[in-house]
């Protein structure tokens, strides 16, 4: 790619690390559409430049959400066993799929968890006394500065869910975080903040199998992979201190917002419209 394009997409692989890692979407909800419909990329090469962007910005939040105490790690390490299972099987079908075909995924995914995010109120669910003591009960840091507790709800369930979670993120390069965040927050009842964080923490491990599987196969085109990699890290800690000020409701609706928009551009791009 010429130099000039690389430097643009570094600039905007920036923004895409900022909002990917206060929605804990990893970014890929912004390098998909990018490298499609500005830079003209296949939808495999560009899920798969994607992927590698998403284990930058991963990177880049963790390590600071895990210091404030909203990474649920030990949830994270739970469901990303099934994730990645889910991740490695999409990413070896996602090679085999027409274009349009994984931008229709994309943008159903988008539309679903726009509308379960906007619509579903969050419903974190307060132990009680006989659960203080749950493996499954955690405390975080509220917006209000005191020390709020959660149980998590439908475990076993939501691990299932985390294996689509994982077969979408490979095959769009989407990064899981867009099932993955409203999965925890509506059907797990986890707080939206930490729901974030704790998908900013998997998102890096998942997108790591399927970037791999991609690797094997030849579809990384190295340049554009290292403009997006550099370029998410650094907007990845931008974004990490943006979220501090940012209210849990003020941040469902943002993200509801982001998910429409984008969906709406790859439904149009899947149709030949742009």
């Amino acid at each position: 790619m010429d130099p000039m394009l690389l430097i643009v997409l570094l600039f905007i692989a920036i923004g895409a690390g900022v909002i990917g890692a206060l929605f804990g979407l990893g970014g890929g909800i912004v390098f998909v559409p990018v490298l499609t419909i500005l830079f003209g990329l296949d939808a495999t090469t560009a899920a798969a430049a994607s992927l590698v962007g998403i284990v930058a910005t991963s990177t880049g939040s963790a390590t600071g959400y895990v210091k404030k105490g909203l990474t649920n790690i030990r949830l994270g390490m739970l469901m990303e066993i099934t994730t990645t299972i889910g991740a490695i099987a999409g990413a070896m079908i996602a090679v085999y799929l027409a274009n349009w075909v994984l931008l229709v995924i994309f943008s159903i995914v988008m539309l679903y968890s726009g509308f379960k995010m906007a619509m579903s109120p969050e419903r974190t669910v307060t132990p009680t006394s006989e659960e203080m003591d749950s493996p499954m009960t955690f405390s975080y840091p509220a917006d209000d500065g005191t020390t709020g507790r959660y149980t998590v709800q439908n475990n076993r369930r939501g691990m299932v869910l985390c294996t689509v979670a994982g077969a979408v993120s490979s095959m769009t390069g989407v990064g899981g975080g867009s099932i993955k965040v409203p999965l925890m927050n509506i059907y797990m009842h986890i707080p939206i903040k930490v729901a974030s964080a704790t998908s900013s923490y998997m998102i890096g491990i998942t997108a790591f199998s399927g970037a791999f599987i991609y690797f094997i196969e030849g579809a990384i085109a190295l340049d554009v992979a290292a403009a997006v990699a550099v370029g998410a890290y650094v907007g990845a800690m931008i974004g990490t201190r943006i979220s501090e000020k940012v209210n849990a409701k003020a941040l469902k609706r943002y993200m509801s917002v982001v998910f429409f928009a984008i969906a709406v551009i790859m439904i149009l791009k899947a149709g030949g419209y742009m």
